[in-house]
């Protein structure tokens, strides 16, 4: 154990931190408001002997603030391998070593679940002291329903590979909560509209922070303001509504199709069905498409 003063600071009373048991901790530090910081995850962070942190220049920023003093060292999805044995050494000598991640809580999005794993197998006890959460946090102002949530975190890059994991998350019976970059919010939405049909979202920016804003709508709607040139700096969290609780089968869609198509354009008639139906959008087309082709008059 370190003989180190464990003493933290807020509004500029330096407050004495209790002694830790050896252990892992893993502490949720602020998503954005520094004043999220809980004060159980304080005196952890002032009494912990090493703190294993993504980034140890942006929890650095969080330590001054703070007047926190423990040694930092880096834990990172790139150093990982090597960083975890020194961890585990640590620990083995009857160290308290904390975990945090950039921010919100550990795990979520980091290669955090791996030291858990080998902390918890080598008989180290591992204690978490919750607090921030970007998850929780977009959930809570979306307006959709929270009984039942399922977090992609960040989709793939590349369209063709997005793509397909959207297809893959049209029947998940849940709300929807990714991850997404300023760069790439605005076709990451346009696939979203695309596969996932006529639903309700809300995406949260820069939460917590100066310029927090939460915009909500259908996928469409959102989409459109993004390409439009809405603000995409920042970080974002896209939380999508799940799908209509009895999805229409195929002969119901095709009824609608026929009865759409009679009067209307392909492309009026898709829009129609997958605003009435919540069906992908993409799917509603490919289907109009083979309808057309089948009533098409025969001119041979």
């Amino acid at each position: 154990m370190s003989d180190r003063t464990s003493r933290y600071t807020v509004a500029g009373q330096a407050i004495a931190a209790p002694q830790l048991a050896p252990g892992l901790y893993l502490v949720a530090t602020p998503i954005g408001n520094l004043r999220d910081m809980t004060l159980r995850g304080l005196e952890i962070l002032a009494a912990a002997d090493l703190v294993a942190c993504e980034d140890t220049r942006v929890t650095r920023k969080l330590f001054d603030h703070y007047g926190l003093t423990a040694p930092l060292i880096a834990y990172h999805d790139h150093n990982a391998e090597a960083a975890r044995p020194k961890i585990l050494e640590r620990l083995a000598a009857g160290s308290a070593v904390a975990l945090v991640s950039d921010a919100g809580t550990p795990l979520i999005s980091d290669p955090g679940y791996r030291l858990v794993r080998a902390a918890t197998a080598a008989g180290h006890s591992v204690i978490a002291a919750p607090g921030a959460s970007a998850v929780l946090t977009a959930l809570t102002v979306a307006g959709l329903p929270t009984d039942r949530f399922f977090f992609e975190g960040f989709l793939p890059a590349k369209a063709g590979a997005r793509q397909t994991r959207i297809a893959e998350l049209i029947r998940i019976p849940a709300t929807l909560v990714l991850y997404e970059s300023g760069p790439r919010i605005a076709a990451t939405l346009a696939d979203l509209a695309a596969g996932l049909g006529a639903r309700e979202a809300a995406i949260g920016r820069e939460l917590t922070k100066l310029h927090e804003e939460v915009r909500r709508g259908t996928l469409e709607t959102l989409a459109s303001d993004y390409a439009a040139g809405a603000e995409i700096r920042g970080e974002f969290v896209i939380v999508i509504a799940p799908p209509a609780a009895e999805a229409p089968d195929a002969e119901e869609i095709d009824a609608l199709l026929r009865a759409a198509l009679a009067r209307a354009s392909v492309k009026d008639a898709v829009a129609e069905v997958a605003a009435a139906t919540g069906e992908p959008r993409r799917a509603v087309y490919s289907r109009a498409l083979e309808l057309a082709k089948d009533h098409a008059p025969d001119r041979t």
